[in-house]
């Protein structure tokens, strides 16, 4: 059958069917530690629709496990998401036409990876649509929710050491930090982060000291790369001036008597 006459619906199953095979194991996984904090498979569900990403919803049961407070729960799950406000700009090149009603409904169903398949999909296949982007969302969604809610529901017969929450999250995070070693600010920021974390953790006796550690190391971040962008465009400058002067030099009576 030609993809011409293929459902939509049909041709977004075939670009995210690998995604979705590989959030099964992740899933189930994270089903299991949201049941070993208190989580019910109604609950779980709802969690993994409303927030929808792995590391978000790790997070949440690393800090329930520990008994963070509410507040401070809600704030690291907010930083850490603030990465989709990128991922959404990247993608809104694609959808300047559409209604904000889908554009919210999108951004609801959006993370990391079915970002990376629909951004693909749409620099590669011109007759990639809103439609089929939306499909990929939700075929990933359910995937995801479902395999959490599996998780919970044979989390009650598996028995999970709790320390299994903190090494997962742990992990997590250090593959994620790993694969942003892409230059020396940001492993600088990474570590500067983490000796924050540690030293705000012992001074405020709560997980409070993360959030206080994750702003100034980012805003530091920030600063230091608005630096040496001025520092580099600079120097791009002077080398371009140092290229345009002209090869004599004459004095302005020179230049005249010349004439």
């Amino acid at each position: 059958m030609s993809r011409k006459k293929t459902a939509p619906w049909l041709q977004s199953f075939h670009a995210v069917m690998p995604l979705c095979f590989s959030y099964i194991p992740v899933g189930l996984a994270c089903g299991v530690l949201l049941q070993k904090v208190g989580f019910d498979p109604l609950l779980t569900g709802l969690l993994s629709i409303l927030v929808f990403s792995g590391g978000a919803q790790f997070l949440v049961a690393s800090m329930l496990a520990t008994h963070a407070s509410f507040a401070t729960t809600i704030l690291m799950v907010f930083f850490l998401e603030l990465r989709y406000t990128l991922l959404g700009s990247s993608l809104s090149v694609f959808m300047k036409k559409e209604s904000r009603p889908f554009l919210a409904v999108f951004s609801q169903s959006l993370n990391d990876e079915n970002y990376a398949v629909n951004y693909l999909k749409y620099s590669t296949d011109p007759t990639w649509n809103k439609q089929k982007a939306m499909y990929v969302n939700w075929f990933s969604m359910a995937a995801w929710a479902g395999s959490n809610v599996i998780g919970n529901v044979f989390g009650s017969v598996i028995r999970v050491d709790a320390d299994l929450v903190h090494f997962a999250l742990t992990a997590m995070f250090i593959f994620m930090f790993i694969m942003q070693m892409k230059n020396g600010l940001l492993i600088l920021t990474g570590i500067f982060s983490g000796v924050l974390g540690v030293a705000f953790m012992v001074l405020f006796q709560n997980t409070f000291g993360l959030i206080v550690a994750t702003v100034i190391a980012s805003f530091a971040g920030l600063l230091l790369e608005k630096a040496f962008q001025k520092e580099k465009e600079k120097k791009l400058r002077h080398r371009a001036e140092q290229v345009n002067e002209p090869l004599f030099n004459f004095p302005d009576q020179e230049a005249q008597n010349h004439e």
